[in-house]
């Protein structure tokens, strides 16, 4: 449009929105005030509104993405109510072929000049399939269409390869007819009597199908605060002034902002996406909101409640015949056992007030286990993770551990990298465990990166740690693989990560600052050029002198480990090192000076305890490892990214191939709470093998937790069952609560001076323990109980 043009669409829309009465012939009929509003603007409608509405694209690339991801059959039927000039319905092309995709397309909407608009522009276009219907939505009948409309189409052939059926069947006679989308855009607003409408929607909608709805809004937490399937409440609470003005300003056109009709509309249909974001124009912030939704109600659903609450806390429900093999103690244990996961008790209270299921129900995978994110121990982390790499060697677990089909593990999610590789041994099921509720929004992003991504892309986002096209793989391609609460992490903070003018994944989160410091200090040194020298260097010795010559110095700094390193809040904010654990380092430190050996003269309160552990952690490095070939930990940190060379096992291709496969990740459950809330509800006797990584250094001594957390660990581990451990310490204190608690413990690592424990030397210790007898009983078992029950666990 030239600017002549512009000016006059702008007036007009002006005009009509803001000087015009619109009140139609004072009789109250809706469709009369509706054309009396859109009459005047109705040519310029989609030229003036760009800016005003958003979200609309998001919502249909959400909406497409379910649809692909539902593999219906045959081509689904889509409705779009308040569809206006059918600017929804061209916009679709970008994502599905509108006229060869759906079956059939209807446009229903209460404004003769607005559907006249739509008429025109689907006669330009060409497609026969998308019929335009001039009513109010509360009286649209899909049977009075279906009938013409099934000759319409006779190619009932697929545009991508589907599988389900969907539950629209024409010609069938036993099934009520249903639509496999229905969408709205900015019009459930406008709808006055809009109870009867989302009714109306609810009895239309297929068990399969899909809802996706974008508007403006306006809300208080006190509203929606103790409801636990709105699908994340992040930014979703709009302040007093936000709500007195806008809720005004629009009222006067008609447009209603009341947060009734989004409390409706998710009371009445299952939540499986929700975003609440706000459209900045003309210095202003308007709330608006994109919701995807589903069926509240399935026939399948009780089922599902069953074995994802087995799944989730290792119910015998899950391998009822081999109870019947087991050691009759060990059966009698078990059957006592009435524990249920958090997310089938949400199910049961929802169920029992008729509301719909918390979000997590209505995914597409049931990878993430039920959450309340309202609470403070989940809040405390203000919504960022700690840890964007892991910081544990793969290599050491899997010849530690050496993981098989039978074993089900519980382990700490951290950065997820650990939990992909265990994923790669196939084993029976993981439970993976974190407290932070964003650590677990990563592991889910690779979760999804690896279901629906070819190598190329998952490379770019984990390997490089950036993507140019982040926020339309999240939303056209990732988005049916993640939970609400994840995607609502991913849409805020994504592109600011992944984007092209984004910081990268690995200097995102607390452990940037880490990174950052590093990369500045160089910088401001004028290094820059060692450090890439350091990372590709060929050879061990290469490596060394480069290190000698001009990098201790900078990173071993005395002054840097005594005014930074050593700070408590540096190193919880960066490293996610707790006081407990830098105790620990400190009480190993005077331990030597008893002993004799030789300790530097600085004194521990100028934090010469830290820069030793720091030395013996990082002098072994650059002289046993290689970073360019086969230290992918340090060459990270160095260069903020991995290399086609060196990299963790997950990022090969040939991992790939394996997390790629379909089901790849069935056994896997995402629990975002403490260990010890996890372990306290999984049956007794069923885990195999539980990774702590460093979490007991965390516990006070004086405390009875450490002790309470151990005894709950032998309950859950069948007999045999492994616990693997690292420490700061080289003999933490809480391994004699392990022996006193039946577990027997084997060093598998100790950090020697000079030398490596691992590729990462991060831990002055390595521990594997093992159970040995029952957590309440007096002796061990005899070798042939201990046997029968072991094995029939792990069955």
């Amino acid at each position: 449009m030239n600017l002549p043009e512009i000016v006059l669409s702008y007036s007009k829309f002006f005009y009509a929105c803001f000087l015009k009465p619109h009140s139609g012939d004072n009789t109250g009929n809706q469709q009369d005030a509706l054309e009396s509003f859109y009459k005047a603007q109705a040519a310029v409608y989609d030229s003036t509104r760009g800016r005003l509405l958003h979200g609309r694209e998001d919502m249909l690339g959400l909406v497409a993405a379910q649809l692909i991801q539902e593999d219906l059959t045959p081509k689904p039927v889509w409705i779009d109510i308040g569809g206006g000039t059918g600017w929804n319905i061209e916009q679709m092309a970008a994502y599905v072929p509108v006229n060869e995709f759906f079956r059939a397309v209807y446009l229903v909407d209460l404004s003769p000049s607005l559907c006249d608009i739509a008429k025109a522009r689907f006669a330009r276009l060409g497609w026969n399939n998308v019929k335009v219907v001039c009513q109010d939505a509360r009286y649209f009948n899909l049977a009075e269409h279906e009938a013409e409309a099934e000759n319409l189409l006779l190619d009932e052939k697929a545009v991508v390869p589907r599988r389900r059926t969907s539950f629209y069947s024409p010609g069938s006679n036993n099934i009520k007819p249903g639509v496999d989308l229905i969408t709205m855009s900015y019009a459930l607003s406008m709808i006055p009597e809009f109870y009867p409408v989302i009714d109306s929607l609810s009895s239309l909608l297929s068990v399969n199908g899909i809802i996706g709805v974008c508007d403006f809004y306006v809300q208080s937490r006190v509203d929606y605060r103790s409801r636990n399937y709105t699908g994340g409440v992040t930014d979703r609470h709009c302040n007093f002034w936000s709500r007195t003005f806008w809720r005004t300003w629009f009222d006067v056109d008609r447009v209603n902002l009341e947060g009734a009709r989004r409390d409706y509309l998710e009371y009445r249909f299952g939540t499986k996406l929700a975003v609440n974001a706000r459209n900045s124009i003309l210095g202003v912030r308007i709330p608006y909101y994109i919701w995807i939704g589903c069926s509240k109600d399935k026939p399948e659903m009780e089922n599902t409640l069953a074995e994802m609450d087995a799944a989730a806390t290792e119910s015998p429900f899950l391998a009822a015949l081999d109870l019947q093999t087991q050691n009759q103690n060990q059966l009698r244990r078990v059957e006592s056992f009435e524990a249920r996961s958090k997310a089938y008790e949400s199910a049961i209270v929802n169920l029992a007030g008729k509301l719909p299921l918390p979000c997590f129900w209505y995914q597409n995978h049931h990878w993430r286990i039920f959450y309340d994110e309202k609470l403070q121990k989940h809040r405390q982390f203000k919504d960022e993770y700690i840890y964007a790499f892991t910081w544990e060697d793969s290599r050491i677990d899997a010849r530690t551990l050496k993981i098989n089909s039978n074993d089900v593990i519980l382990a700490i999610t951290s950065a997820g990298d650990n939990i992909l590789s265990y994923a790669l041994e196939r084993p029976k099921r993981i439970h993976a465990v974190d407290l932070n509720p964003s650590q677990n929004h990563l592991l889910e992003l690779k979760l999804a990166a690896f279901t629906a991504l070819p190598y190329s892309d998952v490379w770019s986002l984990f390997g490089t740690g950036k993507h140019p096209n982040f926020r339309k793989l999240l939303v056209e391609k990732l988005s049916p693989h993640l939970s609400s609460h994840a995607f609502q992490h991913w849409l805020l903070n994504g592109d600011a990560v992944f984007g092209r003018k984004g910081i990268g994944l690995y200097y995102s989160g607390g452990s940037r600052h880490a990174l950052t410091l590093t990369a500045r200090l160089f910088k401001l040194l004028g290094l820059q050029d060692e450090v890439r020298r350091m990372c590709n260097a060929q050879t061990l010795a290469e490596q060394r002198d480069i290190w000698k010559r001009s990098l201790r110095r900078v990173i071993l700094s005395r002054l840097l480990s005594w005014t930074v390193v050593s700070s408590e809040k540096w190193l919880w904010k960066a490293l996610g090192v707790p006081k407990q654990q830098r105790d620990v380092i400190e009480a190993d430190y005077v331990h030597q000076a008893d002993a004799g050996k030789p300790v530097s003269p600085y004194s521990r309160n100028y934090g010469h305890a830290i820069w030793e552990y720091v030395v013996n952690t990082l002098e072994p490095v650059v002289n046993e490892t290689l970073l360019r070939d086969d230290n992918h930990y340090y060459l990270l940190c160095l260069q903020g990214e991995y290399t086609q060379r060196c990299h963790p096992d997950y990022l090969k291709p040939t991992s790939h191939t394996k997390l790629h496969a379909e089901n790849a990740f069935d056994g896997l459950r995402i629990h975002t709470d403490e260990i010890m809330e996890v372990i306290e509800r999984i049956s007794p006797g069923t885990l195999t093998i539980a990774v702590v990584m460093d979490s007991m250094d965390w516990f006070d001594p004086e405390s009875e937790e450490a002790r309470k957390q151990i005894r709950a660990i032998n309950r859950s581990l069948a007999a045999k069952g492994r616990v693997l451990l690292r420490s700061a310490g080289l003999k933490p204190w809480y391994l004699a609560i392990f022996e006193e608690e039946g577990f027997t413990g084997k060093c598998v690592g100790e950090r020697i001076a000079g030398r490596c424990i691992d590729r990462v030397n991060m831990y002055a210790s390595c521990w594997l323990l093992t159970k040995f007898r029952e957590v309440d009983g007096e002796k061990a078992m005899s070798p042939l109980v201990e046997l029968s029950i072991g094995d029939s666990a792990l069955n």
